[in-house]
């Protein structure tokens, strides 16, 4: 089931931030009101696509922050092995020199609760989840907007890389939207015309000048 036009669902979870610290408690909740949240999801530490992935955020972070947008990312895996591939270099296959947190979903809820959980898994009468496999999570991507609501979403299946330059495409649509109150057309980007629906429900393209 999707989750655009939803709250997004909150957890609390231990992540590695700055490359090299491990926090308690971190949740999306402290960017309520502040910013927006592009919060993705990547399948497993110390694989092949991953690390592509989240390299390619990493060398567009500044394009995210001038338009104060926070990156988040999240798998199953724990802190501790976030923490080890951080410490491994890029020619090696590791992340070393990636900033924004990594989130550790351990339990796997936070993937689950996101609708981007692989594999078979039963949940008993305490409501606790039972896998029969391993569970990682789908390269699922979510934006989120300063009041918490996620307004676009996207899954892949396992062995598909996703585009960064659409999320950053996304992120101008969602901020010209709100800045301006016009949509946004197929294939348009930041610079480009946005439409109005006129009272007559018609809509028109109205120069962005």
């Amino acid at each position: 089931m999707s989750l655009v036009g939803k709250k997004a669902p909150s957890f609390k979870a231990n992540a590695v931030v700055m490359g090299e610290q491990i926090v308690e408690n971190y949740s999306l909740d402290q960017y309520v009101g502040k910013k927006e949240v592009i919060f993705f999801f990547y399948p497993k530490d110390f694989t092949f696509v991953c690390p592509t992935e989240l390299h390619a955020f990493q060398e567009k972070i500044s394009e995210f922050e001038k338009r104060n947008v926070a990156i988040v990312a999240c798998s199953t895996d724990t802190e501790q092995s976030h923490w080890g591939w951080l410490q491994m270099e890029k020619k090696f296959g590791g992340i070393k020199g990636i900033t924004y947190p990594i989130v550790a979903d351990t339990s796997k809820t936070i993937a689950m609760n996101f609708g981007v959980l692989a594999g078979e898994y039963d949940t008993n009468e305490q409501g606790e989840m039972i896998a029969t496999g391993p569970m990682v999570a789908y390269r699922g991507l979510f934006l989120i907007d300063k009041k918490g609501n996620v307004r676009h979403e996207l899954i892949n299946d396992l062995p598909l890389g996703r585009n960064v330059d659409e999320a950053i495409r996304m992120v101008d649509a969602l901020q010209f939207n709100e800045q301006n109150g016009e949509v946004c057309p197929a294939n348009w980007s930041k610079g480009n015309e946005g439409l109005k629906a006129t009272h007559e429900g018609v809509a028109t393209f109205l120069s962005k000048n």
